[in-house]
């Protein structure tokens, strides 16, 4: 499971899934079983070792209290994986979307919203399922039609509405181009206007972009086994 805090990455593992050239890649690795959870530890990329319910949600009491302007990325090393993310989705209220990348002739389909490079997606209407959502909400932002080939990844994302802690699922599918002729921003959604790009344009514009949106393409990158972009 990976949550997105203010665009920070939270990953939930199982500490048997950690390889030794993973644990390398971190600033901080702290073991909560010997070190009192403080401020000062959240900086750079951090690995907290046996990780439970109940230190995972006082990690993010202080992510929702102050985001640390030095902090990286967490991830939580835990033998309860399944119980640590239950405990944290029922601190929430979870709302459903899904979304996807279209793919025509080797180009993927972005879109230009808010300031910021993005790919469409949206909540799921009542009694519909991921995959429909998906096919839907991108038609509806971008005029493109597509028909699923895969499912990429799924992706958490947190913020506040109406004094609800919200927890957004999306999940994320990878599309075949059917017909484009209709294509057209959602100028409703605040889409200012939308890209097929290859990989190496697509290295330029992710760099304005969410980390979330970043997973996602790399994820489909390492699916697909394309070269770093």
């Amino acid at each position: 499971m990976i949550i997105f805090f203010d665009d920070r990455p939270f990953k939930i593992v199982r500490t048997n899934k950690l390889t030794v050239s993973e644990t390398a890649y971190f600033d901080n690795i702290v073991d909560l079983r010997l070190v009192k959870l403080q401020k000062s530890i959240l900086t750079g990329h951090v690995l907290f070792l046996n990780a439970t319910a109940a230190t995972a949600l006082q990690v993010i009491g202080h992510l929702e209290k102050e985001m640390p302007a030095d902090l990286l990325s967490i991830t939580m090393a835990t033998r309860e994986k399944s119980e640590v993310e239950e405990k944290i989705k029922n601190n929430y209220k979870v709302i459903k979307a899904a979304g996807g990348v279209v793919i025509k002739d080797g180009k993927w389909l972005f879109m230009y919203r808010r300031k910021k490079w993005d790919l469409p997606k949206g909540k799921l209407d009542k009694g519909e399922n991921s995959k429909v959502a998906a096919v839907r909400e991108i038609e509806e932002e971008t005029g493109v039609k597509a028909i699923i080939r895969d499912r990429i990844c799924t992706t958490w994302h947190t913020y506040s509405f109406n004094n609800n802690r919200i927890l957004k699922r999306t999940k994320w599918y990878v599309l075949d181009n059917l017909d484009d002729s209709q294509m057209s921003p959602q100028a409703e959604e605040q889409i200012e206007k939308l890209s097929w790009l290859n990989n190496t344009e697509a290295k330029s514009i992710l760099i304005n972009s969410f980390s979330s949106i970043r997973y996602v393409v790399d994820s489909l990158k390492k699916m697909q086994n394309v070269e770093e972009i």
